[in-house]
């Protein structure tokens, strides 16, 4: 309901405004405790989620607010992108909301205060509760590459190396379409040298790391990912980032560049979840996100075969009671479903 009352006010706003606000207004706000293990509760990659319900990449890009995020609901919280270095990102206006067609365009461009920071902040929260020594939430870290580096793969390996300590787990960001070159990290050649280096570089206790993909991707290139993923130890792929393609718009934002994300891209992140799925069966789990709004957007990600689900553009039209929903809707229809649990509901679809 107060976001109801909100909502004209923030959309009043120019979009990366409102987003600085929002980020401001849950530093201030009274801390909730992340959600529980319940009914929904899944164990993937080895790291136990309360839920399967995460805030993705992109909404907490300085790891300012990760414990509020979590005490909206969330099962998970993935802050990020993060790069070694800060950087402004692309010029402003960068961010812009399709209200027709619930949807964002950005090419925000891994604007972030870097490494260090990040780290500081991270390594400052309470990772367990002192009383009762159990999880205080889970928190994973996406890592991306500096827009002037001269070699993409040390950023990786610098992000990988200063996050372990403090993240459950890390994803590796090759898919956003707004760092130039960036994609091309998921070609053959670069895919096997970049995930063999990280490979090389991790040691036992190391926290799982994800692959995020796009999903504007070639015949051919789903069985190469799956591959080198596979190959490498790459625990689980997140699909998918935004997209450059452009389906039937009609807000008069719909030309601007950027990636599209929001409910256009539903039909596409789900079409790419259903490829992996068929390639890579359950030997590799999937994390679906792209155009989810609803327990049933999820509910259908996870019989399409993801084990765990993530949203961000849905939140701008819903608001901050959306994981909530969400999990109260999946609990229904697990139960409906006759299944036990959400992995015994994953890819029987």
């Amino acid at each position: 309901m107060l976001y109801r009352l909100a909502a004209p006010a923030l959309f009043a706003l120019e979009p990366e405004a409102a987003h600085r606000l929002t980020i401001a207004a849950l530093r201030i706000a009274p801390s909730l405790p992340p959600a529980k293990p319940g009914p929904l509760a899944t164990t993937v990659a080895g790291i136990a989620f309360p839920n399967p319900v995460g805030l993705a990449a992109g909404f907490d890009k300085n790891a300012e607010v990760p414990d509020a995020v979590l005490g909206l609901g969330f099962g998970f919280a993935e802050v990020g992108s993060i790069t070694p270095r800060a950087q402004p990102g692309n010029p402003r206006p960068r961010l812009f909301r399709l209200e027709q067609d619930r949807a964002v365009i950005n090419r925000m461009g891994f604007n972030n205060g870097g490494a260090e920071p990040a780290l500081a902040r991270l390594s400052a929260r309470k990772r367990r509760d002192p009383s009762t020594k159990l999880r205080t939430g889970v928190v994973g870290v996406n890592v991306g590459a500096n827009k002037d580096s001269p070699d993409r793969i040390a950023d990786y390996l610098a992000g990988i190396r200063a996050f372990t300590p403090v993240a459950d787990y890390l994803t590796v960001n090759i898919s956003s379409p707004n760092t130039p070159g960036l994609r091309d990290l998921q070609s053959e050649g670069e895919l096997a040298a970049l995930l063999s280096a990280i490979a090389g570089a991790r040691q036992a206790g190391d926290p799982p790391v994800f692959l995020k993909v796009a999903p504007d991707l070639a015949d051919g290139d789903h069985e190469r990912i799956v591959r080198a993923a596979l190959d490498h130890g790459i625990a689980g792929l997140i699909v998918a980032n935004t997209t450059v393609s452009r389906p039937a718009l009609g807000s008069r934002h719909a030309e601007e560049t950027g990636g599209l994300s929001g409910a256009p891209l539903k039909a596409l992140a789900l079409a790419q979840l259903k490829r992996f799925r068929a390639i890579a069966g359950a030997e590799l789990p999937l994390i679906g996100v792209g155009g989810i709004a609803s327990a049933e957007d999820a509910w259908e990600r996870i019989h399409a075969g993801a084990s765990l689900v993530q949203l961000y553009s849905a939140l701008v039209y819903e608001g901050p009671g959306l994981a909530r929903r969400i999990t109260r809707g999946l609990e229904r229809l697990m139960r409906r479903d006759g299944y036990a649990s959400i992995a015994e509901a994953v890819g029987t679809g």
